[in-house]
């Protein structure tokens, strides 16, 4: 199926729509920064380029009709930013500042909306989480900044009814997010874009499928096992990665499990496809793909004393300083693995109740350097509300401190139906 962009049409270069980057521009500017800069003693003409340089009648190479603009003496002269420089700037911007970025000049519009701006910050490191979520009882996506204070709602999907009525999956790579999930003709993918605030439909897994192990590595992201949204279709060991440069998949080797209902997770530059079921049962192993051998090893019982039940979530595993953490879905245990042993460590339990519905509802994800647990909270005052709490986890503690976020994400249910962390 062609892929293309299913909200309105690309616009024209230069012109921009405050909708197209999810930004609300009624804001006062009484909190803008001003500078003052005292050139009373020598008073200049500066003008602005299309570019946006400053140029100044000294820099032209003719001063025709600026001879009453007093003395142009070369002590003055500012030279303007390096294009480099200044881009290197607005990188550093918190992503919330970037719709003044707008307003400045054509340029600073382009690296805003070609995405060139999110590359240089995952080039230099300054980046920022966001959470995409969607809760019971909701049509649309809700994104949140790492902190909960503010959130957006996103542009409705325009999927069929069978798609928004449906089980999904979501993963992200970049500034894409991905969902899956199924049709009327079959499963599909749908993407949003951040840099456009748009959807778009595909591109289609190499073999779509459902129930499968995700994790975003870098700004790619691996999916792995799975099965067919039919009955007959059985269950997968295929492996694929999604590039959103050029928005295609690639195949990875082939697993050496078949699995589905499985969790994946991103550690030691690895993918991880763990636990799951297959037709002979419930898996306790797992195996992670070593994309510089280019293979699959497998790591025998590393879910021995936590198999995945019938009826029973996915794990629900979380990276943080590449230290693998679990919530139990059975006790609302945390746990943390040691990888030495091939054991699992009590950290004590989590605030959520992750066994109200078998592990479904919660989410369980890394937020940068902190866990990130949102759901029905553990409280008996509070069970019916959304709660939301972030740790800064040490594998070498015995209980961890959850700190609870008073938040904007209390506009969705308790219960959540997906989940991802966007980092850009």
């Amino acid at each position: 199926m062609a892929e293309g962009p299913i909200i309105g049409d690309e616009e024209e270069e230069g012109s921009f729509d405050q909708q197209d980057l999810g930004l609300d521009l009624n804001l006062s500017y009484s909190g803008w920064p001003t500078t003052t800069l005292d050139i009373s003693s020598s008073p200049r003409r500066i003008r602005m380029s299309e570019n946006g340089a400053r140029i100044y009648p000294s820099d032209c190479a003719s001063t025709e009709g600026l001879s009453n603009e007093g003395p142009q003496d070369a002590d003055y002269s500012v030279s303007s930013l390096s294009y480099e420089l200044e881009s290197l700037i607005f990188a550093r911007f918190p992503r919330s500042e970037n719709w003044k970025l707008c307003l400045v000049n054509k340029r600073c519009l382009s690296l805003l909306k070609s995405g060139e701006l999110y590359s240089i910050r995952r080039g230099i490191g300054f980046t920022e989480p966001s959470v995409f979520m969607s809760g019971a009882g909701q049509s649309s996506w809700w994104a949140f900044d790492g902190e909960f204070q503010s959130c957006r709602k996103l542009p409705l999907l325009p999927s069929d009814l069978c798609f928004a009525n449906g089980d999904k999956e979501s993963l992200s790579a970049g500034t894409h997010l991905l969902v899956s999930g199924k049709e009327i003709e079959g499963l599909v993918i749908w993407r949003y874009e951040l840099v456009k605030n748009k959807w778009y439909r595909g591109p289609s897994m190499i073999t779509p499928r459902c129930l499968f192990a995700s994790a975003t590595g870098g700004s790619c992201a691996y999916v792995a096992g799975g099965m067919a949204s039919g009955l007959a279709g059985g269950v997968f060991n295929t492996a694929e990665k999604y590039n959103p440069d050029n928005r295609s998949w690639v195949p990875l080797p082939r697993m050496i499990k078949r699995r589905y209902l499985c969790a994946g997770c991103y550690m030691d530059d690895k993918f991880y496809a763990i636990g799951g079921r297959n037709e002979d049962g419930e898996l306790t192993c797992g195996e992670f793909f070593d994309e510089r051998e280019n293979r699959w090893e497998l790591i025998p019982d590393i879910l021995k004393d936590d198999p995945v039940r019938s009826s029973q979530s996915p794990p629900l595993l979380a990276v943080v300083n590449n230290e693998l953490y679990s919530l139990e879905a059975s006790s609302n245990q945390l746990k943390v693995y040691l990888k030495k042993t091939n054991t699992w460590k009590q950290l004590g339990a989590a605030p959520v109740r992750a066994d109200s519905h078998r592990g479904w509802g919660v989410a369980f994800k890394s937020l940068g350097k902190q866990l990130l647990v949102i759901g029905a909270s553990a409280a008996a005052a509070a069970a019916d509300h959304m709660s939301i709490y972030t740790s800064c986890p040490d594998p070498n503690s015995t209980e961890l401190q959850w700190r609870q976020l008073d938040s904007a994400g209390n506009c969705l249910s308790h219960f959540i139906l997906n989940c991802c962390v966007m980092v850009a």
